[in-house]
């Protein structure tokens, strides 16, 4: 069955560039040294909006505020992680599934301080 919205185009012609922090959990090495998790920058892009009213609402994550960004994606990122974009961070913090509708990925993203 085909998704029945098919933004990824949409999504290619106005992305902007932005950074995920992906995380690598701590492991042990060939030489036999652990090597402690860490955050894994990877530059991406998608688009990231301003909420909308109906998103400044409380909704399962909290009030929203100005500060808060809506990011959409064509590859899953996961909740929690951090994303840097034009110098603010954010974490990601819910995701609206609209998976079996459209061929891209929602999510909410919280201002966070440096």
């Amino acid at each position: 069955m085909t998704k029945a919205f098919e933004f990824a185009d949409f999504v290619d012609e106005f992305q902007v560039p932005f950074v995920y922090f992906d995380h690598q959990e701590g492991y042990w090495n060939d030489q036999g040294d652990y090597i402690e998790e860490q955050e894994l920058p990877v530059a991406m892009s998608g688009i990231i909006l301003p909420l909308s009213e109906n998103d400044l609402k409380y909704t399962e994550a909290g009030t929203f505020s100005q500060k808060e960004k809506k990011i959409y994606t064509t590859v899953p990122l996961q909740e929690g992680r951090k994303v840097e974009y034009k110098g603010d961070m954010y974490t990601i913090q819910s995701f609206k599934d609209y998976s079996e509708y459209a061929d891209v990925y929602i999510y909410l993203m919280r201002w966070r301080e440096k």
